[in-house]
């Protein structure tokens, strides 16, 4: 359970966060980081190599929906095994609930994908990426719940490393292979952080009422 200095922290960066994703869709929106988005594009892309695209489509592909699917369920089983009902519920709440916010989030904005230098092809809209909002769901409800068990700054902060770099490296994948917007990554972060956030800090108040 969190202390309430904890929880205050943790509402106030799920407002931050939703604060920073309005402010992004609205600069998407009036297209004011076009020379944003695609000066970042054009600098990752610049290191494109043969190496350096397989290694990005595997990033890519470890975020996709079946992969995440697949964690998604062995940790479930894990957490059944040690019959963590209330772990289950909130882990269970926080990663399907992702991919249903981000698909009503590209229908609200139906922004189109960036077509520069596409290295996979990829239908459906942009506006916000849904691999990032997939990433930062899984990796960050995972730390949440393996905290209080990793004993020790050390062990914690390789979990914080480990879970940040998987997270960064498959939004950069998406930027890198051509089918987002860097600001549609960024979006993706902050989104995925307030429903984290916000389903954490309900969690706990739930928890304390019952």
């Amino acid at each position: 359970m969190l202390n309430e200095k904890q929880l205050r922290n943790v509402l106030f960066f799920a407002v931050l966060s939703f604060i920073s994703f309005c402010t992004m869709a609205l600069l998407v929106k009036d297209q004011r980081l076009y020379g944003f988005d695609h000066t970042i594009i054009h600098f990752i892309q610049g290191f494109e190599s043969q190496r350096l695209t397989v290694v990005m489509k595997f990033f890519t592909k470890i975020g996709s929906f079946p992969s995440i699917m697949a964690v998604f369920l062995l940790v479930l089983l894990i957490l059944g095994v040690y019959k963590s009902k209330v772990k289950m519920l909130i882990f269970g709440a926080v990663v399907l609930a992702t991919p249903l916010i981000n698909e009503m989030l590209k229908l609200l904005f139906q922004r189109v994908r960036p077509n520069l230098h596409r290295l996979i092809e990829i239908g459906g809209y942009s506006f916000p990426s849904g691999h990032s909002m997939n990433a930062v769901s899984l990796y960050g409800v995972l730390v949440y719940l393996l905290w209080s068990h990793v004993p020790g700054k050390v062990g914690r902060t390789v979990l914080i490393i480990i879970s940040a770099l998987f997270i960064f490296m498959i939004g950069i994948s998406r930027i890198y292979l051509g089918v987002h917007y860097p600001s549609d990554v960024i979006a993706g972060y902050l989104a995925s952080s307030f429903w984290l956030c916000a389903a954490i800090w309900f969690f706990h108040k739930y928890l304390r009422r019952t």
